[in-house]
This record gives C-alpha cells, structure tokens and sequence, in this order.
C-alpha cells in the first residue's frame, strides 16, 4: 500500500487518526489531562492533516485501529493514535460491531445507523436490549528515520461499556449511538436513567469505553512524549 506523505504543522506532537470532529474534541478532552506538557493544539487531527483514509478491512476491532494509526505515523512521521469503537448488542449475535459506523450501506451517517438500529430491535423487549460500546486504542510509534529496519512500536488497548438500548432516542448531546445508550450506572434503582448523550462530557468519559481505553494509553503515551 502506497502512503501519502502529508505536511505536519509546527508543533503539533500526536497525530490523531479520525475525521469525526466529535471524537477529536472527545479525545483531546481526554489526553491533554493525563500526558503532561501536551495542549489540545499538539494534537493534530487526520481530518486537519487532509490524510486520506484507509480501507477498514480489518476483522476486528483492534486490526482496524492499528491500520489506521500505521497509515498515519508513517504519512506523518509523528506518534499516531487510532480507536476503533463500535456498538455490540446481544441479541444481534454482536452486531453492528466493527461495521457501527457503516451500518445502513454508507459511512458517517449517525441518523440513518441509528434509525436502522432502533427498526431491527423494535419487537424486542427492554430486558433482552443489552449491548456494549467497546473501543480498541492503538498507539504507533513510527521507526526512527536512521533505523530504517525497525519495526515501528505498536501498543493496543481495548476496553468496553456496558449497558442497554432506548426504543426511541433522548438527549442532544455525543454522536453515534449515544441517543439511545444508558450505560449500566444509569440504569439502577434511584439512578437517573440517562443516555450518554444527556451527559455532560466529563461525566460520559469518566465511565466511557474510549476514555478508559485512552486512559490505560495515557502513561505510554506520556513516556513517549516526555
């Protein structure tokens, strides 16, 4: 596979594999507290870098994620981070998975996955509306130019949240999913019931699969960077 060379700004330190805005503000939320020295302005986004996207054809969660984040330590010449998220339901067999952000034939549309989502689980009773988010993170960190045999260093992460699907969505707030996802602290007796979407973003990624992965990425990334 040929990789396009891209021009990195001044500064920047970490490339961040998305072009979803939503998930740089959410991710940039998340480091910039745990690696010291690192500004939200020193992550750089894909989508900002104009890089074009990969094929996803990896078979897992984890597999995605690491081409993601190779294709852009080597395009960049910067230490490169990637997450693969989706949703996961039981009652799907654990669909849509690695295909979430795909799910109605065509990629990034939140409202048509969503609808598509909620019409297939529409006879199915809230006890049996089970799922998890889970998200793999991977950190690449590109081989040093006079080294040029050393295989770049690749570390991977992969943590889940569990909770249980709406039959109709609440809450303006995240993306994907989020609408109709209570996570499993929502969903108790004298909780609050509330999708991660009504949540601030504090308190979404204090319990969220990507801020726990990210968060166990956290100490590597900051030894890297020191």
């Amino acid at each position: 596979m040929t990789t396009t060379q891209v021009t990195v700004p001044a500064g920047a330190r970490l490339a961040l594999a998305t072009h979803n805005p939503g998930k740089l503000t959410e991710l940039r939320a998340i480091l910039t507290p745990l690696v010291p020295g690192l500004t939200p302005e020193q992550i750089i986004s894909a989508a900002a870098l104009q890089a074009p996207e990969p094929v996803e054809d990896g078979l897992s969660f984890a597999a995605n994620a690491e081409l993601k984040a190779r294709a852009l330590a080597t395009a960049t010449g910067l230490p490169a981070v990637a997450d693969d998220s989706g949703l996961c339901v039981d009652v799907l067999g654990g669909a849509p998975g690695i295909f979430s952000a795909r799910w109605c034939g065509h990629h990034g549309d939140d409202a048509a996955n969503l609808e598509l989502l909620l019409a297939q689980l529409s006879d199915i009773a809230d006890p049996h509306r089970t799922a998890r988010f889970t998200c793999a993170a991977v950190l690449v960190t590109p081989a040093a130019q006079d080294t040029a045999d050393q295989a770049p260093a690749v570390t991977v992460v992969e943590r889940s949240m569990e909770g249980r699907l709406l039959t109709a969505p609440l809450g303006e707030g995240g993306f994907g999913y989020d609408p109709v996802f209570v996570p499993v602290q929502e969903d108790r007796p004298g909780a609050a019931g509330r999708t991660t979407a009504q949540m601030s973003a504090a308190e979404k990624n204090a319990i969220s699969h990507r801020g726990q992965a990210f968060r166990d990425l956290a100490p590597v990334l900051a030894d890297l960077l020191a």
